[in-house]
């Protein structure tokens, strides 16, 4: 009667989980999901306004200063018979000269910002981009799980089945019954908890892509198709080259020079050219001149010294970066090395001598030549080493989704 109970739950969710996929309206490859990341998530979209205010930022670095003109209107009033009384105005016109040692540094600075921008928005990119392959992956594995566990339920079963009548026949003690009942029972937990894992996995995908993504939807892949990579050597170069973490690096120690240099040209004079025409009862006088800001006092000792330091520290992470991304890249290249030798070795050999040494029990004991104990084991095997085989495959996409995080090819392709 449990082991019934126990049927009937698992009919249940497997029948749901069977509805899910059956009413599925569209399958979504992974390049599909990547796109549609990419164009609806509005974190992506906050990310790539700030490109658009930093492309702002260089249009207002490259601005004229605007002119100053300044009014001043009152009365004379005479203070001797021969003074005459009447109206006094005078206007002056100011505007500002823009150096252009002082506006080339400055538009500098903030050409760097934007590269420095669209560097840190290709690098939140990536990371969205890693984060979805690795539940895209992650789902992938769950459902291989669940496909195994059902497959090993069944198997349960039909050796159950078997035991069940040798036992009624007396063929066999109740004990084997027993302890097919045990293992029935295990392989149906095993199974109604993969469903419930696959359905996580379906809402984590889910969460990575956006509400774009419909409720309910169904994904085709295998888990073991993953692109084949360069070597080494080759992500070496392509990781100085394309790396949004490096660029965004750089493009800060750019920013920091130009600020560095356009501090210490604050310290010249500032100049400005004037034009004042001042207008009273009896004359109308006209001046053109030069203002000159001196720098006397403040020599600008401080943000001279604040922007020197920027650009140490700038340098400083440019060279940790340089370093953490070369060993960050060996290390997941070695996980993808050893993770394909493993799926290889399970593939070509242990799964199928794991499943031949498996059939060879179930035979012998159909037979009568071996226990209903060694088909157990047979099949602990068995189904040891399938999951050491979709683990290994896991792992090996794993690998690859750090090293194309790592490349963070623009646009979110591969090669």
């Amino acid at each position: 009667m449990l082991l019934m109970m126990h049927c009937t739950k698992f009919v249940v969710l497997t029948c749901g989980l069977g509805a899910t996929l059956a009413f599925a309206q569209t399958t979504y490859d992974l390049p599909r999901l990547e796109s549609l990341a990419l164009e609806s998530s509005r974190a992506v979209l906050a990310a790539r306004d700030q490109v658009t205010a930093a492309r702002h930022a260089v249009d207002s670095a490259g601005a004229f200063p605007n002119p100053e003109l300044e009014y001043l209107g009152g009365s004379t009033r005479a203070r001797t018979p021969a003074g005459t009384a009447g109206d006094a105005r005078t206007v002056t016109l100011t505007q500002p000269l823009d150096m252009p040692w002082r506006r080339s540094a400055r538009i500098g600075a903030a050409e760097a910002g934007l590269e420095a921008t669209t560097a840190n928005v290709r690098s939140f990119e990536a990371d969205l981009l890693a984060r979805l392959r690795g539940r895209y992956f992650e789902l992938l594995r769950r459902e291989a799980e669940l496909r195994n566990a059902r497959e090993d339920m069944a198997a349960m079963e039909s050796v159950r089945s078997r035991i069940a009548l040798r036992v009624d026949t007396g063929d066999a003690a109740r004990f084997e019954l027993i302890k097919a009942d045990a293992e029935a029972l295990n392989a149906q937990k095993v199974a109604q908890a993969a469903g419930y894992r696959v359905e996580q996995a379906r809402s984590l995908l889910r969460q990575a892509v956006g509400g774009a993504l419909p409720m309910e939807f169904a994904i085709k892949g295998r888990l073991g198709d993953v692109p084949a990579l360069p070597p080494l050597d080759g992500l070496r170069k392509q990781l100085a080259e394309i790396s949004p973490e490096l660029a965004r690096a750089r493009a800060e120690t750019v920013r920091a020079e130009r600020q560095l240099e356009l501090e210490r040209t604050q310290r010249w004079p500032n100049l400005a050219l004037k034009a004042a025409m001042n207008e009273d009862p009896d004359i109308r006088a006209s001046q053109v001149g030069v203002v000159v800001t001196i720098p006397l006092w403040d020599r600008r000792s401080g943000p001279v010294g604040e922007a020197a330091a920027q650009l140490s520290r700038a340098r400083n992470e440019l060279a940790a970066q340089e370093f953490s991304l070369a060993q960050a890249l060996e290390v997941a290249f070695q996980q993808y090395e050893i993770a394909q030798t493993q799926m290889t070795a399970l593939e070509s050999g242990i799964v199928r001598q794991a499943e031949a040494a498996l059939k060879v029990a179930e035979a012998a004991y159909r037979h009568g030549e071996r226990g209903f104990l060694e088909v157990l084991d047979a099949q602990r095997v068995f189904r040891a080493a399938r999951a050491e085989l979709i683990s290994a495959r896991y792992e090996l996409a794993t690998a690859w989704v750090e090293i194309e995080r790592l490349r963070a090819i623009p646009g979110g392709k591969t090669e």
